[in-house]
């Protein structure tokens, strides 16, 4: 058997410091990559992102002009949407346009004369009322007033 030097297996078993620092270091970072890869969405799907929601009790919700009998129009109350309606006698009628359902937005069908969510066949009265379908509440009825030229629409109560 012949002796070999002391240094030389001492040398070919210990790899440089510096590559397996680099290496540990790429291996954990791509690691701690991943991880925020799949925690970030699911922490924005879980957290609410921040509303600049304006609570807003009447809005101007078109010209008295602007709705033919028998139709009706989507409008913004605040950050969401309401739902004017002109009823076939040329009232008005106002609803918030959000179904109780999954929250889809509402129409109006001239038609059949009322307001149907298309998500799930979702069918409510000209009074709010849930008629047919999977809504399990009545839509939020507005206050109409027509003041001028202008059709502003109030939250029940707050006119």
């Amino acid at each position: 058997m012949s002796e070999a030097t002391p240094g030389t297996n001492e040398r070919r078993q210990k790899p440089a410091p510096g590559r397996r620092t680099l290496l540990g270091f790429l291996l954990g970072s791509s690691l701690l990559a991943s991880l925020a890869s799949i925690i970030y969405p699911i922490l924005n799907f879980i957290l609410p992102p921040p509303t600049g929601e304006v609570d807003t009790d009447t809005v101007v919700a078109g010209r008295a002009d602007e709705l033919a009998p028998n139709s009706g129009k989507i409008f913004r109350f605040g950050s969401r949407p309401g739902i004017l309606v002109r009823t076939p006698a040329g009232d008005y009628c106002a609803f918030s346009a959000t179904c109780t359902h999954l929250e889809c937005t509402v129409q109006y069908r001239g038609r059949e004369h009322d307001i149907w969510c298309a998500c799930h066949n979702g069918v409510y009265d000209l009074q709010g009322r849930n008629v047919s379908g999977p809504p399990p509440r009545p839509l939020e009825v507005y206050d109409v007033h027509v003041q001028g030229e202008d059709v502003v629409v109030a939250r029940r109560g707050r006119s």
